[in-house]
């Protein structure tokens, strides 16, 4: 199933953006040239937070277990175009059913770890999955369980499969069942023979209250890799830790797709401490490290092999990047939602620094032909010339025809304060673009704050409740809450905290913390002022819960 029109498909291969190799296809090729290389492996710590012991597979052994979980899926009724639902933490069991999907020309949607099971099905109802593929369990949560509430829900899933030690009744453990079928599985190959241009993945972004589907195919993501792998030098064989979940944009396109792109040795990690990640990159004397932006000074002075470079992934909900004498090479990873990335290494300054707008790279050095990404931002707003633009990109790593919008519509409504109402905004300074900035009235990940208002006012006692984001310098854009009692009354926030678990409310609209005041303070016109509500946040941090 292809969703790039074929004549676009033709120039970005004219070009030499795009050619014929699949994911799956350039990990059999190193397979093939270094069986023995280290490919994956787990985290040391893999049983303290998922189920499972941890493994670690050659390239050898890893081809060998996705060509047997792949002729297991086309076995079971899975044929080319079904879509499978995948929530998993990192792990090597992941990676290999990731990669043995896409080899049975099957699409995969990883779904965030932060999803509930309603986000969770109403994503995969809206795109028709067949399958689902679910981890015993992340920490405390039991993601088994809720994938089979999920199946029960749902007619349309076909089978749901479960990855770990403890799988709940209902779901078809995997490890088990192929170690049954023994050598009996041999995968026959694909059909088809322009599998590059098909759609393998579909991602999810996020509009407002919606979650929006994301469809790439094997080229966009390898466009995207290949951003990531050019910026950062990797070699042949090199070694890359990666903490992020592979479920977007920034795990997958800057940690999953590079790794295969150079033929190395992926270590996978869960985040639980900066400590935790630094000593893990140093134990494997890592050549790259994949590290939230804001962390990246932190990690530099932690780190103890000189060769190690740090890839600092910078997004919406990030502070500006900060200058300081660094001991290890910095690669700037500026995302752009689900849409497009670029990577710039940092120069002898050690300043991030600007992107340039217009084509990120000509195609062959030709600034005629068609980029891997072009940046453009909406037109000025003469009202009022201060307010940010909307960032618009388009390119062969981006999945959409022609400039796309990062603000889900071309001219969105711009508030009393400047900013837009919705979606990304950006800082333009001449050519470059500066940086993502926090629109207004949204919360990063979380949607529209109007919306988690009317969550947090349910809460039994409360008569009137409103969200905000206060800028942390460490973490980014951090979603708190404040709450007016009724006469007589005193929220709990454990209570709180445990009603909105109780609805079952998407963890990325729990708050950080909760502010408990006589009033809400509004503007003349009646809306709320949340910027008052983060100044007071700041003033009064004896009040915060």
């Amino acid at each position: 199933m292809k969703a790039t029109p074929e004549t676009l498909s033709e120039d970005y291969h004219a070009a030499g953006l795009w050619d014929h190799k699949t994911l799956d296809g350039l990990f059999r090729e190193t397979a093939d040239r270094a069986p023995d290389r280290l490919a994956i492996s787990d985290a040391p710590n893999r049983e303290s937070w998922t189920g499972g012991n941890p493994r670690q597979l050659t390239y050898a052994e890893a081809e060998n277990e996705i060509n047997r979980l792949a002729a297991f899926f086309r076995m079971v009724g899975l044929s080319a175009d079904h879509v499978i639902g995948l929530q998993a933490p990192n792990t090597v069991d992941t990676v290999i059913a990731f990669l043995a999907a896409l080899r049975a020309d099957l699409v995969v949607s990883p779904l965030p770890l932060h999803w509930r099971q309603k986000n969770v099905l109403r994503a995969l109802n809206s795109i028709g999955a067949k399958g689902f593929i679910a981890a015993d369990r992340v920490e405390t949560r039991q993601v088994g369980t809720a994938a089979r509430d999920v199946a029960a829900d749902l007619f349309s899933l076909r089978f749901v499969f479960g990855l770990g030690s403890d799988i709940p009744d209902g779901l078809i453990d995997l490890g088990p069942m192929l170690k049954e079928m023994g050598d009996d599985l041999e995968f026959s190959g694909s059909e088809r023979t322009d599998n590059a241009d098909h759609i393998a993945t579909i991602c999810w972004s996020r509009s407002g209250q919606d979650n929006i589907p994301v469809t790439r195919n094997h080229n966009h993501w390898l466009t995207a890799g290949r951003e990531t792998l050019n910026a950062t030098s990797l070699a042949d064989g090199a070694a890359l830790l990666v903490p992020y979940s592979l479920s977007g944009l920034t795990g997958l396109g800057a940690g999953l797709v590079p790794w295969i792109a150079c033929g190395g040795s992926l270590h996978l990690h869960h985040p639980t401490s900066l400590a935790g990640l630094a000593d893990h990159a140093n134990d494997i004397g890592a050549d790259c490290v994949l590290a939230p932006g804001p962390l990246a000074h932190t990690l530099d002075r932690k780190l103890s092999h000189r060769k190690t470079k740090i890839l600092a992934a910078w997004n919406i909900a990030a502070p500006r990047a900060t200058k300081f004498v660094a001991k290890h090479p910095i690669v700037d990873l500026q995302i752009a939602d689900e849409f497009g990335l670029v990577a710039k290494a940092r120069g002898p300054s050690a300043k991030a620094g600007a992107i340039p707008l217009g084509k990120a790279d000509g195609s062959n050095g030709c600034e005629s032909g068609p980029a891997p990404l072009e940046i453009s931002v909406s037109a000025q707003n003469d009202l009022l010339p201060d307010a940010p633009r909307t960032l618009l990109v388009k390119g062969a790593m981006v999945p959409e025809t022609g400039w796309h919008s990062l603000g889900g519509e071309r001219n969105l409504p711009v508030n009393s304060d400047g900013f837009l109402e919705t979606g990304i905004v950006v800082e333009v300074e001449g050519d470059s673009l500066n940086g993502f900035g926090i629109p207004g009235q949204t919360a990063p990940g979380s949607g529209d704050l109007e919306a988690i208002d009317e969550i947090y006012a349910s809460f039994p006692g409360v008569r009137e409740a409103a969200a905000f984001v206060v800028e942390d310098e460490v973490l980014g854009g951090r979603l708190q809450v404040a709450l007016v009692p009724n006469a007589g009354t005193v929220p709990d926030a454990r209570a709180f905290f445990a009603f909105l678990d109780a609805e079952g409310v998407d963890l990325a609209k729990i708050p950080n913390r909760v502010l408990v005041l006589t009033a809400i303070p509004r503007r003349d016109d009646g809306s709320v002022d949340r910027q008052r509500l983060t100044l007071r946040t700041q003033r009064l941090p004896a009040v915060v819960a």
